[in-house]
């Protein structure tokens, strides 16, 4: 009888911790996204290639999924919803990857992973530009939007703007060398473009968001949309390469036992199926503002691992723009989450991108 109870106690305990064993463990993922992308890049695999390997893999990952759970439930593709599929498909895998990854070669893993987080206030301030957030400055949850909007977008002009002094998690043997031309005019000019790029990046899957709960409405089956957008994805971004390494030939294609490999197959396979199954089971579980609520975790492990393996810097306005963009993004996801608990929301559609999330888009990366 003892034993019964000590395993009923421990299954409760267990039940109870699994949403946080969870969303620790995808923002883990996450950070892994980030980088093996880096990794791959670094290694000289061109970033049109690896957007194209990384959704093939992704589609090829998702697809049986869908057949097998959506077979009974999954709609007749009409001519709107392929039109969207091909929206989605050139705003999130060609257009978002495209400008992050180059914003990331630029910069490096940890910022881009801090940069990120403002990716909700973005969302916000498209919704309401759609008019599918309505903003109500009498009412707490809306003054907490927009004031978190205001102090992401503060914290990533700080960032853009400041560098400051540099601080080293980790001693390497790159450190040095990375120190001499911290400053120089060209590396500044990079860090801006980069920063540039990635904030197009932030758009970009801000306006996936938004595309996204539209298409859902009309074709409800989520692990099949996700499949055709990775593979509209994988048809445009290889149009793109194609183009882009027009002068390197199939050499620029070219997979190794390295890297070159590593990254696609876990962007792909983990990004994109395992977390999606696992972010699933805390969505239904606890809800898409206990989810949002670990992001900033993603960017403290990327940075302590950027720095460990790639000696990536780390400068005082990185460090300070990271923490008022969690702040934003915190008062913006307290916000959502009045949003989410009241029965008479004022956001009654953007609520969907919230809880409809397609794998491509939880990390992004």
């Amino acid at each position: 009888m003892e034993q019964k109870c000590g395993c009923a106690s421990f299954g409760n305990n267990f039940n109870k911790a699994k949403p946080y064993l969870l969303t620790v463990g995808l923002q883990f993922g996450f950070a892994g996204a980030y980088i093996f992308s880096v990794a791959s890049l670094n290694r000289g695999m061109n970033r049109y290639v690896f957007v194209v390997y990384r959704n093939a893999i992704a589609a090829l990952a998702l697809a049986p999924f869908a057949l097998i759970f959506e077979r009974k439930i999954r709609p007749k593709i009409t001519l709107p919803v392929f039109l969207q599929i091909m929206a989605l498909g050139f705003v999130e895998p060609v257009i978002d990857q495209g400008f992050t990854f180059l914003g990331m070669q630029y910069t490096s893993a940890s910022f881009a992973s801090a940069i990120m987080n403002a990716v909700p206030s973005v969302t916000f301030v498209l919704a309401v530009i759609l008019r599918l957030e309505r903003v109500n400055v009498k009412e707490v949850r809306s003054l907490a939007k927009v004031i978190g909007t205001l102090v992401t977008f503060s914290g990533a002009l700080l960032m853009t703007l400041y560098k400051g002094p540099e601080f080293h998690l980790f001693h390497s043997a790159n450190t040095t060398h990375n120190q001499d031309g911290a400053h120089s005019p060209q590396l500044v000019k990079h860090w801006l473009s980069g920063t540039l790029f990635l904030l197009l990046g932030c758009v970009a899957w801000s306006s996936f968001f938004i595309l996204q709960s539209i298409t859902l409405k009309r074709y409800p089956a989520e692990l099949s949309l996700s499949s055709l957008v990775c593979l509209s994805g994988v048809v445009q971004a290889s149009v793109v390469a194609i183009i882009a390494t027009r002068h390197s030939g199939l050499a620029a294609w070219a997979l190794g036992w390295d890297f070159r490999l590593y990254g696609p197959l876990y962007t792909g396979i983990v990004t994109s199926g395992i977390t999606y199954y696992a972010q699933g089971l805390v969505l239904q579980s606890r809800g898409p503002v206990f989810l949002t609520a670990f992001n900033p975790l993603c960017m403290v492990i990327t940075c302590a691992l950027g720095s460990f393996l790639f000696a990536e810097q780390l400068h005082l306005g990185s460090i300070i723009g990271a923490v008022i963009i969690a702040l934003g993004l915190y008062s913006v996801v307290w916000g959502k989450g009045k949003d989410h608990s009241d029965p008479t929301p004022s956001s009654p559609t953007i609520k969907q991108t919230e809880t409809q999330k397609l794998p491509i888009s939880s990390s992004d990366i």
